[in-house]
């Protein structure tokens, strides 16, 4: 079954858009719509926070990444601020996301 997600017309996709998806196509009640989408972002947070890759197929990776401590500078006054080491979250697509994503750029910007 494919999802569509074509009626929402907002910039960002929101948890509570993705539950009403689940609500609507799957036939879920709006509650465990609402805890599925909670429980599937809960599990992919402490995933990352406990240092693990997480990769959806066909959508991509989200990994830790540790940077380094450096130097850094106020913009506005010079002056020279060190930027303590911290750790980040990277997304690489998959492929597969690439390949979509450039296969519709190519049909819009047809028009």
């Amino acid at each position: 079954m494919e999802l569509s997600v074509e009626s929402l017309e907002i910039s960002a996709l929101t948890k509570a858009q993705l539950a009403e998806v689940l609500f609507e196509q799957i036939g879920l009640n709006k509650r465990e719509s609402k805890d599925m989408i909670d429980a599937f972002f809960d599990l992919i947070s402490q995933r990352l926070i406990s240092g693990e890759e997480v990769k959806l197929s066909g959508f991509g990776n989200f990994q830790i990444r540790v940077k380094a401590p450096r130097p850094g500078r106020n913009p506005r006054t010079g002056e020279l601020i060190p930027i303590e080491a911290r750790r980040v979250i990277t997304f690489h697509a998959s492929q597969k996301l690439k390949d979509q994503v450039q296969s519709d750029s190519n049909v819009s910007s047809e028009t």
